[in-house]
């Protein structure tokens, strides 16, 4: 095995699928772990060598020379760190070790902009759980000199998830909530700065993955559906439909913050495919409907 074109997965999510097809083009090996029987069949369709993620062996995992994580944190911690963090200590091999993290460790600014500089501030369990996460990775670097990067991600989207999905759904709703905006991240362009930062390791580094336009999610509902060819889903006001959200919906508009994306610009040379959500979106639309 070439170990140079070598990528183990923990987790082959979204993103992290993505990553591996773009690697499989370039004649990499890639194994990914998985829990359920029933993911095991999709892996390996998409010529993924797949393997329990409770049946990682020590020297199959030091043969790699890069590792992802994109195993999201748990109320009790990290799965990966949990399990495999005296492994991933002991490695030598590795010379990328990249975590997949997000943006809402920031929690809320008011619409003030973030830089991988500011402090963690999580507004809700869910990120205080990934904030936890994010350290321990990043400790790896600092205390164990371990090759570690953390890519904190806005909101992805791409084809097979994005707002359309949403809309062809039924016709729901769009909140309205002026000055409160959303960063999002086409996932052809987190596949970009992933192999960038694969190609160019800056061990210890800290990325924000966004476009250049935050904005309100109104917005982006009205653009898909005026691609549609459909009229966008009713405004109504945020004070409103909180009444009726769950703890989970409701969480989603606890933050309001923009993310600064210049150091993937600056450090890692990156020219974002899809700038903001019309050409992110237009891109989709038209992909969907070529054939």
């Amino acid at each position: 095995m070439n170990s140079e074109k070598s990528l183990f997965c923990f987790g082959l999510g979204y993103t992290a699928l993505a990553l591996s097809r773009s690697c499989l083009a370039d004649g990499w090996r890639i194994i990914g772990t998985y829990r359920d029987e029933g993911e095991k069949d999709a892996i390996v369709q998409a010529g993924i060598e797949a393997i329990h993620f409770e049946r990682v062996h020590q020297d199959v995992l030091a043969s790699f020379s890069y590792i992802l994580s994109s195993v999201p944190p748990l109320k009790q911690g990290d799965p990966v760190l949990d399990r495999y963090s005296p492994w991933l200590t002991d490695d030598k091999n590795a010379t990328w070790i990249g975590y997949l993290s997000t943006t809402g460790v920031y929690g809320d600014t008011g619409g003030a902009l973030v830089d991988e500089k500011n402090a963690l501030n999580p507004s809700n369990d869910r990120s205080v759980w990934r904030a936890q996460a994010d350290e321990q990775w990043r400790n790896l670097h600092a205390r164990d000199k371990l090759p570690v990067q953390v890519f904190r991600l806005a909101s992805i989207y791409g084809p097979g998830r994005s707002v359309f999905d949403r809309l062809r759904s039924g016709p729901g709703r769009r909140i309205d909530r002026p000055g409160h905006l959303f960063s999002r991240i086409h996932v052809e362009d987190i596949v970009a700065v992933l192999r960038a930062s694969m190609a160019k390791p800056s061990p210890g580094e800290i990325y924000n993955l966004c476009d250049d336009q935050p904005v309100e999610q109104q917005y982006v509902e009205a653009f898909a559906s005026q691609l549609m060819g459909i009229e966008p889903p009713a405004l109504v006001p945020f004070d409103e439909a909180r009444k009726d959200m769950s703890s989970m919906a409701l969480s989603f508009w606890q933050d309001n913050r923009r993310v600064g994306n210049d150091k993937i610009k600056r450090e890692l040379g990156i020219e974002l495919i899809y700038q903001d959500y019309k050409s992110g979106l237009t891109a989709i639309w038209q992909n969907e409907n070529s054939n």
